[in-house]
């Protein structure tokens, strides 16, 4: 009996050593181990000895101890179970993210691709001041870099004018003065050719010294970019003999575009001072489907938007500027201080140089932005108030051109010409209308690849100004104004600007945009009385709108070439070129530009 007890005992053992190995084979082993015991306590029982038998307490122990082998069993056999979901659930999560890691591989090259394309067409002193960190292969020695763009095509215009060397955004808008169809050099059609500098440096642990210098070259003429010079090459001339004429910020300074020096850290951000672009020129320049390109971007040819109301505000002299961005959000603050001079003013229609008003500049102005990302949808909210913004619509009238020997003195509406001694001289002089604007801007972006979605609206209410300019007040680029308009308006003129797009990546090198503009004003004549019958001047109501769609092809991250089209068209006061009178109306109320050319950066 012992020898049997032994074996079992041996057995229970091997039991326990092969359940814990063998799983479900130990398992039904264990089984056997059980009904063998039960077999040998029957027999025990059934011993004529009445003495208790040592072995039948083995024998129970021997029991507990299958027992609880099996207990184990099912429990390991559960546990297993568990086991195997969540490998399976492992499996299906490392097969969701080398997806997701995959996807996004693609989308940060899509993204690079995107961002190489943003910084051709803008310029690198388009970004937050502060930020001039030289990447990989840029001209750059001790935290000094040079950098600039050539853009250069040729295009195609409906309603056009002969080209001016000066002028910097090409053809593609329509011209209140455009009378032809032409083959023309396109200039800066993506972005503005120019040269730049920029800098760098530490001075203390988390703070760097910062400058920018960059200024815009014609690339058909070799001048320096100068709206203010189409307008005075054209002075006096008829409108049928003239050359492009516009208004922009962009004057023939030798720093048209920027020129300031400031002090940055990454936590307390960016201060800088000196002629800057503003806070609307910057959010322009992110939010515009088209980058701000001249020939496929009404707010980018414009500059309307921008500037908060007049083109010549797209950059502001004497300026501070301050940017600080924490985590995804961003705030922007931004002053000009007065600065030029304020000529002298009269009410009087007959005014001379001995009743004209010496008056002072007080042409400050002001602009805030908040803006935040968060994942791939970016917005902000630009605040610009501008006073004595100054609009050139005109070259000065001469006395080949019309019957008025000059542009008004007073206003629009009642039309009172200059009758006095002029206090300045008509050549090289410009012709203004003088506001007080203040402009809210909204703008948003998404992007779902491979299609990046934007939009933006901007409300802009102009006044008359409170301090009124006088002849011989500054405008941009030190140019002097010989006819002042202060009293332009008979009640507040408000524009609104509202504009939308999409750009399609198509491959990692080829981006397709689409783009629509609308800007349109109230009709701010009193009394009303505005319509084809009536007639229409610059102050009734009107409305412009363009739309583009043009392709981006990089060959390399430095080279690319585009092609496009752009239509625009005219209505109401929007549509009257000499304000004047009854207005004077464009030629042509539209114009259809294709465009094709390219560009080198670096």
């Amino acid at each position: 009996m012992t020898g049997v007890v032994g074996a079992l005992g041996c057995a229970a053992r091997k039991g326990e050593r092969m359940a814990s190995s063998f799983g479900v084979a130990g398992f039904g082993r264990a089984l056997g181990v059980a009904s063998l015991l039960a077999g040998v306590s029957t027999a025990a029982l059934a011993d004529p000895d009445p003495q208790p038998d040592p072995r039948d307490a083995r024998i129970q122990q021997l029991q507990d101890q299958v027992q609880q082998l099996v207990a184990d069993h099912r429990r390991l056999q559960a546990e297993d179970d568990q086991l195997v979901v969540k490998a399976q659930q492992l499996e299906a999560e490392v097969a969701a993210l080398r997806q997701g890691q995959a996807a996004q591989g693609q989308a940060i090259q899509s993204q690079a691709q995107s961002i190489e394309t943003v910084e051709a067409k803008s310029p690198p002193e388009a970004r937050p001041s502060g930020a001039a960190k030289a990447d990989d292969g840029s001209l750059t020695w001790h935290g000094v870099t040079i950098y600039g763009t050539y853009d250069v095509g040729v295009g195609w215009v409906s309603h056009g004018l002969p080209a001016n060397g000066y002028n910097y955004e090409g053809e593609s808008l329509i011209n209140r003065n455009g009378d032809r169809s032409q083959f023309l050099i396109e200039p800066n059609n993506l972005s503005q050719t120019g040269l730049g500098i920029r800098g760098k440096e530490e001075i203390l642990p988390g703070w760097f010294g910062v400058f920018n210098a960059s200024t815009g070259i014609n690339p058909q003429s070799g001048q320096l970019a100068n709206l203010a010079a189409t307008n005075t090459g054209n002075a006096g001339l008829p409108r049928k003999s003239y050359s492009f004429a516009g208004d922009g910020a962009r004057a023939g300074q030798a720093f048209n575009d920027e020129l300031y020096v400031g002090i940055a850290s990454a936590d307390y951000g960016t201060l800088t001072a000196g002629r800057q672009r503003t806070l609307g020129t910057d959010a322009m320049l992110l939010y515009d489907p088209a980058g701000g390109a001249y020939a496929f971007s009404f707010i980018g040819y414009n500059g309307l938007m921008a500037g908060g109301g007049d083109t010549q505000d797209t950059r502001w002299d004497s300026a501070l500027k301050y940017r600080l961005a924490y985590g995804p959000v961003h705030f922007g603050a931004m002053y000009k201080f007065d600065d030029g001079q304020g000529g002298c003013f009269s009410a009087s229609a007959t005014w001379t140089a001995a009743a004209c008003t010496p008056e002072k500049p007080h042409n400050s102005a002001y602009g805030f932005d908040v803006g935040g990302v968060y994942g791939d949808f970016s917005a902000d909210v630009v605040f610009q108030h501008v006073n004595q913004a100054i609009s050139v619509l005109n070259p000065l009238l001469g006395p080949a051109s019309l019957s008025a020997p000059f542009q008004s003195t007073a206003d629009s509406i009642n039309t009172n010409p200059v009758n006095g001694a002029n206090l300045i001289g008509t050549a090289n002089t410009e012709y203004g209308i003088v506001t007080d604007n203040t402009a809210t801007m909204v703008a948003a972006k998404y992007i779902w690849n491979p299609f990046k979605f934007f939009g933006g609206y901007e409300y802009i209410w102009m006044t008359n100004p409170a301090n009124p300019l006088g002849v011989g007040a500054t405008a941009q680029g030190g140019y002097l104004l010989s006819g002042v308009e202060d009293n332009n308006l008979d009640s507040p003129k408000i524009v609104q600007v509202f504009w939308t797009g999409v750009k399609y990546a198509y491959d990692s090198k080829t981006d397709v945009t689409l783009s629509y503009y609308r800007e349109w004003q109230n009709d701010f004549r009193l009394p009303a009385a505005c319509s084809p019958a009536a007639g229409f001047r610059s102050s009734c109501a009107g409305a412009l709108d363009e739309i583009s769609l043009f392709a981006d092809h990089h060959f390399t991250k430095r080279f690319d070439v585009f092609s496009g089209i752009a239509y625009s068209d005219v209505s109401g006061g929007l549509a009257i070129a000499i304000p004047h009178g009854p207005g004077v109306p464009y030629f042509f109320d539209s114009n259809i530009a294709p465009t094709v050319g390219g560009r080198f950066s670096f």
